[in-house]
């Protein structure tokens, strides 16, 4: 056995973004235990996207937030095809999200060097200077509002671009129940707030008080006041939200190394 000495570890990404994490609590002796509390759905007024993004022209800078809006974008292209738009400047909110649109064939002007959150971004010196500019944010819909917040209090207009909704899976997690009641699982990992608070109603009231007890590794300490809040014991939160920093905050709340 390897580092996680058999541990249980949940792992609640959506289901098509679960395998890399699940593999390295695998490699590295842990058992991943697979319940995604998030689905990524397209949204319904697709002709409402596409007219949006063919006057892309009228923006300065086109913002993706997470590498979900990257991929969900390209259901309502003509032929998969960015329409052309010579003034926009694209930026994204963290590397994973620049390493999506890299793969998509769009280009990444400005990326955060550290950092993957609307603050990060924000600190950019490309994000000092815009008042007065257009920006199209790609996203979920209902998503943060800090972002265009913060942009229009530098003086710079904000739209919004919604290509995905999450909603609750409808899975079976009776194996989930399983381990809760036996006491047999080691460690739940979260990667976002919304996660979090569907992993309580899919699991239901009668177990949270078990939930509550168990290891709780979040990426953000926005996620692990919340967390607290809830009622969460023992939470810890990753440097990162890479599959790399969750199992390194995995391996150190489990065995302290």
């Amino acid at each position: 056995m390897t580092a996680l000495n058999g541990a249980r570890i949940l792992v609640t990404r959506p289901a098509h973004q679960a395998d890399h994490l699940s593999g390295l609590i695998s490699a590295h002796g842990g058992v991943a235990i697979r319940l995604p509390t998030l689905e990524i759905a397209r949204v319904d007024d697709a002709d409402k996207i596409k007219q949006k993004l063919a006057i892309l022209d009228k923006f300065q800078w086109l913002v993706f937030v997470s590498a979900n809006a990257v991929t969900m974008h390209h259901y309502y292209l003509d032929g998969g095809r960015m329409p052309h738009a010579q003034q926009t400047r694209f930026a994204a909110i963290g590397a994973a999200t620049a390493q999506a649109m890299a793969l998509a064939g769009l280009p990444v002007d400005v990326v955060p060097g550290q950092g993957y959150s609307s603050e990060a971004l924000l600190a950019m010196p490309q994000m000092q200077p815009i008042a007065g500019q257009a920006f199209l944010i790609v996203r979920g819909a209902g998503g943060r509002e800090e972002l265009a917040d913060r942009l229009r209090s530098r003086g710079a207009s904000v739209d919004y671009l919604d290509v995905y909704k999450r909603v609750i899976p409808a899975i079976d997690h009776s194996d989930v129940l399983s381990l809760l009641t036996q006491g047999r699982l080691d460690a739940i990992t979260i990667t976002s707030g919304e996660a979090l608070q569907n992993l309580l109603i899919m699991l239901g009231e009668n177990y949270h008080r078990l939930l509550f007890a168990i290891h709780l590794i979040v990426v953000s300490d926005r996620i692990g006041q919340m967390a607290a809040d809830i009622g969460f014991k023992q939470i810890a939160v990753a440097a990162g939200p890479s599959d790399a920093a969750i199992l390194e905050a995995v391996t150190k709340c489990l065995t302290g190394e």
